[in-house]
């Protein structure tokens, strides 16, 4: 248990296991499962293929002789280059006939096709340069943002607790706001949002583009992972799923065509009278034994995660579509997002006038006020629309009366 820990200590400084209170949320679940849970998926994929405290060696190759240094060079010389199977040995009769001592190993000609496996060597680098793809989505989506909604909702959070007229101190560096702080800071949230009223379009463009980001980046990855294991990865999840439990009982798994635990590799050296010796090793692949555990997760993480991706665009461009439409609508999203009771017809006031941007942008000032808080907010915002529409009607009417007598001529 102590080396499991000592593995992932190196992640500890980086995984939030508890939610800060006065955090804000500027994304959404489907968004977290990108930056947070891929991307922590893969770091601890790549860990656990470069440590050597769960597998030992990575590769161990044996020969002939019993040359202690030979086998170690042949060692390293085998894992930076590569291995190979025989294509016409993956037969798992010919292993439980005792024909082959291990599937895809047996004597060949130049003409039989081999299979060289290479790729073990670049799986952690792959699989961090993979995770900081999916980080990258977040990373663009925050320096977009620029902590607007922080500076607007810090200091709301305890909120629902302003019942004095002074500011209650709790000691470390955390205290209650009065009454009067919950107004002043409402009063700058209208402010704010009145005054970015039809601005806010930037800001929900760059939100949309960054979760079509990242449903482009994770059906990316399929098909990279794909070609870096050689066209095996499209089948892998069918392969696993296919298999019954006889497959799994006999010496040839289904994996191991694709990750195969045992492979050969030629090694070539001048022997003492000065000609070129051959060394015909085998090579007991212990990596593949982590590989094949964590591409097989991936398959079925990624297939679900692209699909739970897609809906969520589907979802955004309804969202597009009703949310100045819609008053059920409407009581279900701001339900979800700040639940509790406030009149639905005061949301259909407030983002009947509004472009999208605006309305996405208070949907997330809902998500991070409590209830009490966006019920008054919204209230305001209601009136104040009503007198930006009556001040509007009022610059309208002179140009009407003027227009009045050219009609009746």
């Amino acid at each position: 248990m102590s080396t499991v820990l000592a593995t992932f200590s190196v992640l500890k400084d980086h995984v939030k296991l508890r939610v800060n209170q006065d955090s804000v949320a500027i994304d959404n679940i489907v968004f977290k499962l990108h930056y947070r849970a891929t991307f922590l998926i893969l770091l601890i994929g790549c860990l656990l293929v470069t440590s050597r405290q769960f597998i030992g060696d990575h590769i161990k190759c044996i020969i002939d002789n019993d040359e202690r240094i030979l086998g170690h060079v042949i060692d390293t010389f085998c894992f930076f280059t590569s291995t190979f199977t025989v294509s016409k040995y993956m037969n798992a009769t010919e292993v439980e006939l005792g024909h082959i001592p291990h599937p895809g190993i047996g004597s060949h000609t130049e003409e039989d096709e081999i299979v060289h496996h290479a790729y073990y060597q670049w799986v952690p680098f792959v699989l961090f340069f993979q995770a900081i793809l999916f980080y990258i989505p977040h990373y663009l989506w925050r320096s977009a943002e620029g902590g607007r909604l922080k500076v607007l909702v810090s200091g709301l959070h305890t909120a629902s607790l302003c019942l004095r007229d002074e500011k209650l101190d709790m000691g470390n560096g955390k205290s209650i706001p009065s009454k009067a702080d919950r107004d002043e800071k409402i009063q700058i949230i209208r402010n704010a949002f009145l005054n970015r009223l039809h601005a806010n379009r930037p800001w929900a463009y760059y939100l949309g583009f960054c979760e079509v980001l990242n449903f482009v980046n994770v059906l990316g990855q399929i098909y990279v992972t794909n070609w870096f294991l050689g066209g095996a990865f499209m089948d892998l999840g069918n392969l696993v799923t296919q298999a019954d439990e006889t497959d799994w009982n006999q010496k040839m798994t289904p994996l191991d065509v694709v990750f195969p635990k045992v492979t050969k590799c030629i090694f070539h050296k001048y022997g003492p009278s000065g000609g070129i010796q051959r060394h015909d090793a085998l090579c007991i692949m212990a990596l593949n034994i982590v590989n094949e555990k964590i591409y097989t997760f991936l398959w079925f993480w990624f297939i679900i995660l692209a699909v739970i991706t897609g809906l969520a665009l589907v979802w955004r461009i309804l969202t597009m579509i009703l949310h100045a439409r819609s008053i059920g609508f409407n009581r279900l999203i701001f339900s979800m997002a700040c639940p509790g009771k406030y009149n639905p017809w005061d949301v259909l006031r407030v983002t009947h006038e509004y472009h999208f941007g605006d309305w996405l942008f208070l949907y997330y000032i809902a998500k991070n006020l409590d209830n009490y808080v966006f019920k008054e907010l919204l209230e305001q915002l209601a009136h104040d629309m009503e007198d930006w529409r009556a001040s509007r009607l009022k610059q309208r009417l002179p140009t009407l009366d003027e227009e009045e007598p050219l009609k009746t001529i």
